[in-house]
């Protein structure tokens, strides 16, 4: 793994999961709410988006991915 974190941006929903468990593994994707959610994103390593860029599907769509992925690892 390389020292340059890549920058993340609301779209780039796997890459944020893939932080997500990365830098937040004592959270569950089931018991994170949508708000608790955006904060999480915003406060990982390489974010560079707009906060206010950021709907409820974008969160649902993450929120969804980030289930499967920690069901399945």
């Amino acid at each position: 793994m390389t020292d340059q974190v890549p920058e993340l941006y609301w779209e780039a929903t796997y890459a944020i999961v893939m932080a997500l468990i990365e830098f937040c593994p004592h959270h569950n994707p089931e018991s994170v709410g949508l708000h608790e959610l955006a904060q999480l994103v915003q406060s990982l390593p390489g974010f560079s988006d707009d906060p206010n860029l950021v709907n409820e599907q974008i969160l649902l769509d993450i929120q969804t991915v980030w289930y499967e992925e920690a069901t399945y690892l």
